[in-house]
């Protein structure tokens, strides 16, 4: 069911195998309109952001890491007028969706060791339960950082591959409250070099996907990666359908680890955050293409590996290069992280 958010009521006050590949020659927004710095986060309990749902009176925002499941609610000038807590100690959670019941979802699923024999799906309901929903990959472990939830509240989970390759991933059954459930991979998006600077790790940073969103009146998603969003249309609830049409692909402010993302409730621009204090709340407005109706049926561009590497390399080998240097990082960050 579609239907804006508000936060007239509920918790926090919010209401109510395909392959999917980015070609090389989706529309790189360059002559979009300029993104602005709405505030900045400054609250130390929001040092490292992840996830941002913005409900229209007001921004929902999560930190990556902690000990115990807490949402804040930050207003217009990103002080923290709210924050809900619950009892539920979280492994790694990074992403997180409001569904059109009110209830907050957080993706429990950063896996940087990729050791995690199951990831989960926390709830935080309007009437203040909490409910943990464990899931199980098909094909091993995987480290994810983007959450997108369907209009009808169909979770897809979308991995982050340092080559760019990920996976999107769907439950095969309804979610059970203290159980586990399977997933099953449903569609794959292929992420590719933009030369957008940005992030922790170089030009890697354009591989990784690092967030997700769906449009609160459901008609576009996004991906986001340390630096670019991709925003897609979507009709109804057909999330894999939509991935397999090209993206419009918006370079994002440079930042040292962006990695949340939400539509804003005007649904005509995006608002993005990064790691660290103080953290930039910035909008940026989507383009034109980005808004525009999906391309008729037939009208497919033909490809191009032009203009994404600047190194005198080809994309693909750069990539390689850029993969590696992730995989090094990534696997240190796993080793710093709290827990084994």
């Amino acid at each position: 069911m579609r239907g804006r958010r508000s936060v007239a009521g509920g918790v926090l006050g919010v209401g109510a195998v395909l392959c999917c590949a980015v070609p090389a020659s989706a529309e790189v927004a360059a002559a979009a309109a300029a993104p602005t710095v709405q505030c900045q986060i400054t609250d130390p309990r929001l040092a490292e952001i992840s996830g941002l749902v913005d409900v229209g009176d007001g921004v929902l925002a999560m930190n990556d890491g902690g000990e115990e499941v807490a949402v804040h609610l930050l207003d217009p000038a990103c002080q923290v007028i709210d924050t809900h807590t619950a009892p539920v100690d979280p492994y790694d959670p990074e992403d997180m969706a409001v569904a059109a019941d009110g209830t907050v979802w957080l993706a429990d699923t950063g896996d940087n060791a990729a050791t995690r024999t199951t990831v989960a799906l926390l709830a935080v309901r309007p009437d203040g339960t909490t409910g943990v929903h464990r899931l199980t990959y098909p094909d091993g472990p995987h480290d994810a950082e983007a959450l997108l939830l369907a209009p009808d509240g169909t979770p897809y989970v979308v991995t982050k591959e340092v080559l760019g390759a990920s996976g999107v991933y769907s439950p095969t059954s309804a979610l059970v409250d203290g159980g586990t459930v399977a997933l099953a991979k449903v569609a794959s998006v292929n992420m590719t070099l933009t030369g957008t600077p940005g992030g922790p790790v170089g030009r890697a940073g354009q591989l990784l996907v690092t967030g997700g969103a769906v449009s609160g009146d459901g008609l576009r998603l996004a991906l986001r990666t340390y630096t670019d969003a991709y925003v897609w249309p979507l009709a109804g609830n057909d999330v894999v359908g939509a991935l397999s049409a090209e993206p419009v692909v918006i370079p994002l402010p440079d930042s040292p680890q962006g990695e949340a993302i939400t539509f804003a409730a005007d649904g005509q621009s995006l608002l993005v955050a990064s790691e660290g204090l103080p953290s930039d709340l910035t909008r940026v407005p989507l383009t034109p293409a980005a808004t525009a109706a999906p391309p008729a049926a037939g009208e497919s561009p033909v490809p191009s590996f032009a203009d994404l590497s600047s190194s005198g390399l080809s994309p693909w080998t750069s990539a390689l290069i850029a993969a590696a240097v992730a995989t090094v990082v990534l696997w240190i960050g796993g080793m710093l992280r709290r827990r084994p």
